[in-house]
């Protein structure tokens, strides 16, 4: 009976902490030493979490990472999917130790024989309509549109907090070909991004780009002009139900 008790109280925990940690978080303190020299933004969505660093100064790109979480009581788990920094560590998982101290994620760790404490503090849960994890899906070419199916080369753009980003990478060989991000805002159809980071180019920070978009069937169809001026129609799907579930 006990154990009977016990599962759904595991559950409640479990949901309690993944919509805490949904929304975006920026790295304060790393190891006692308040963070300066450079901004790190991760954002957590749907089971999935992507970060992005860049240099305060220069808005120069440093490396990025992500892929899924998973959370079993204060035992917090991250399955990289990308890792720029480290691309011999994609498909490996990190446990941490994880708490909440005054509203901030306190992440414990031990990597490479070293012992890591990280301090993230919450910048944003705010919900917009476009809040997820989506996998690219089709594109428009020639009037005509061409549909593709995600495999270990994909493409994925997180959202949620009011910031997205953007990542291309292939999980099997550990290639990692660019990523981007920022904030975002979405309404009644029309979504803007504004790039903070992008890996290819550090000139694009600061600028904006326009869009329009609908829900249809529930895919996510994007139509606007790409940072080069090129027009562009994306479909976007959900994540989960196009790649990860169709892994198992």
């Amino acid at each position: 009976m006990k154990n009977l008790l016990f599962l759904p109280f595991m559950m409640i925990v479990f949901g309690v902490f993944a919509q805490d940690l949904e929304g975006a978080w920026k790295l304060t303190h790393l190891n006692g030493e308040p963070v300066k020299d450079r901004e790190c933004v991760k954002i957590y969505q749907d089971g999935y979490f992507a970060f992005g660093i860049k240099t305060s100064d220069n808005n120069h790109f440093l490396n990025a990472g992500g892929g899924l979480y998973s959370i079993e009581g204060e035992e917090y788990k991250e399955t990289f999917d990308f890792y720029t920094e480290n691309p011999e560590l994609v498909g490996s998982t990190q446990d941490y130790t994880m708490d909440f101290v005054d509203e901030k994620l306190v992440l414990s760790s031990r990597r490479m024989g070293k012992n890591y404490i990280e301090i993230w503090e919450k910048i944003s849960e705010r919900e917009d309509p476009l809040d997820g994890t989506w996998v690219i899906t089709g594109r428009k070419r020639d009037g005509e549109i061409q549909t593709m199916t995600p495999g270990d080369r994909r493409t994925i753009k997180i959202l949620g907090g009011g910031r997205f980003q953007w990542i291309a990478f292939n999980s099997a060989t550990g290639e990692f070909s660019g990523t981007g991000g920022g904030n975002y805002t979405a309404q009644n159809g029309k979504y803007t991004e504004y790039i903070e980071f992008f890996s290819k180019d550090d000139s694009r920070v600061g600028a904006s780009l326009g869009f329009n978009y609908e829900i249809k069937n529930g895919d996510w169809h994007h139509m606007g002009l790409s940072s080069k001026g090129d027009p562009i129609y994306e479909i976007w799907s959900d994540y989960r139900k196009t790649y990860l579930e169709k892994q198992k």
